[in-house]
């Protein structure tokens, strides 16, 4: 009899119940379908004695033992939070964290249970990855990360982290899938109607709920830029409208924003041409031109490599069905 895989939860004070008992009823799930021996030792585990998720649900919970894997959830992260305010009152399970990586058990955060991990100092080095909504504010807390805000799930030397929320079945598919092989995996997908080949948390993405970056310069560029969607990008004329030279606006715009010009465009006209293809019969091409570019394969290869999906792809995965005759 192979010793079934010990995974355990750390559950904690505000945390997101539905991503504390995710992974564990997916595991459920597969053991069920590998219909052998159990597969899964899941605990929910704390250092505390009672623990009250968000909504005030209150969680059953096992002191901390060893495991193989400790998953930590997210918690609702919200503009008003005070970030440090709840991390500091997290020390104990901070703490944990520390001392399970020390140990050598493997590490996986939920959403932004990232935040958790950074602070436990795991994240530095690592490649890493967190809701699209909060990359850039994981990436301000801690530098010592590459932030991959495109990913659903990454592993670095031993650390797991996921994007928003449903990554975390993104993650125990792949847990399945080592542990159980490829067909429980697929088995388990099927019966939970999880989607087990999403390549990427960038199709989601809405940018008009990300907060805005940059100071009153950088927000004149975007402006611009977007009242010229449709022309050819040109930085000469860009510079001159800015009153400034073309070196200069490169480098205030990157040192404001992240990013250069003609990404901020390109990803502008993405947003603009995710809307079209969701909301409209327009073809791809019509699209391509309404948002600035001559070449549909131009358009194309730039949606793709922004969003994962090609346009037509894209349509079909996240147009709203159509409303029932009356």
């Amino acid at each position: 009899m192979v010793a079934p895989l010990r995974v355990g939860v750390l559950a904690y004070p505000g945390c997101f119940a539905s991503e504390v008992f995710g992974v564990p009823d997916l595991l459920t799930m597969a053991s069920h379908i590998a219909a052998g021996d159990p597969r899964y030792d899941v605990a929910i585990l704390s250092p505390r004695r009672r623990v009250a998720a968000s909504g005030g649900a209150v969680l059953t919970v096992v002191p901390v033992r060893p495991v193989d894997v400790l998953v930590v959830p997210g918690f609702e992260l919200h503009p008003g939070l005070d970030l440090d305010a709840v991390l500091a009152s997290l020390r104990p399970e901070i703490e944990t964290i520390r001392s399970a990586s020390q140990s050598g058990v493997a590490l996986v955060s939920i959403c932004v249970g990232a935040f958790l991990l950074a602070d436990a100092g795991l994240l530095d080095g690592r490649e890493s990855t967190t809701s699209w909504l909060f990359a850039d504010r994981l990436a301000d807390r801690c530098p010592g990360t590459a932030v991959r805000p495109e990913k659903l799930v990454v592993t670095d030397s031993g650390v797991t982290t996921t994007g928003a929320f449903s990554a975390m079945y993104d993650f125990a598919l792949g847990l399945i899938r080592e542990h159980d092989g490829s067909r429980v995996a697929r088995a388990t997908a099927r019966v939970a109607l999880v989607d087990d080949a999403r390549p990427s948390q960038a199709p989601y993405v809405d940018t008009d709920l990300l907060p805005a970056t940059g100071s009153r310069f950088s927000q004149g560029v975007k402006r611009w830029l977007d009242q010229h969607l449709r022309e050819p990008y040109d930085l000469g004329l860009l510079s001159a409208a800015c009153h400034v030279s073309t070196r200069t606006l490169l480098r205030r715009f990157r040192a404001e924003t992240g990013q250069t010009p003609l990404g901020y465009l390109q990803a502008e006209r993405v947003r603009r041409a995710k809307h079209l293809l969701e909301n409209t019969e327009r073809t791809v091409a019509g699209i391509a031109a309404e948002v600035g570019y001559r070449d549909p394969g131009t358009f194309s290869a730039i949606f793709t490599r922004l969003t994962g999906h090609r346009p037509r792809d894209y349509r079909t995965t996240f147009r709203p069905p159509a409303e029932p005759a009356s």
